[in-house]
């Protein structure tokens, strides 16, 4: 359970962005936006060595700058 503590000087527009940055950093929105629609076995293997490829080639392209 997330929850944001305020002072009585807070205002409701930092209360909000404090909660926003707090589910973010928990991971919510990313489970949120993950369990939207059901994605087969073979499209989430397919998703994760897409996105493996995309890091190693990444990784490479920062390697060769330097």
């Amino acid at each position: 359970m997330t929850e944001v503590r305020l002072s009585e000087t807070d205002s409701v527009e930092r209360a909000l962005k404090l909660f926003k940055r707090k589910l973010q950093k928990s991971g919510l929105f990313g489970e949120l936006r993950r369990r939207r629609h059901y994605v087969k076995p073979s499209e989430a293997r397919a998703i994760k060595t897409a996105a493996a490829i995309r890091r190693k080639r990444k990784k490479k392209v920062s390697r060769d700058e330097w």
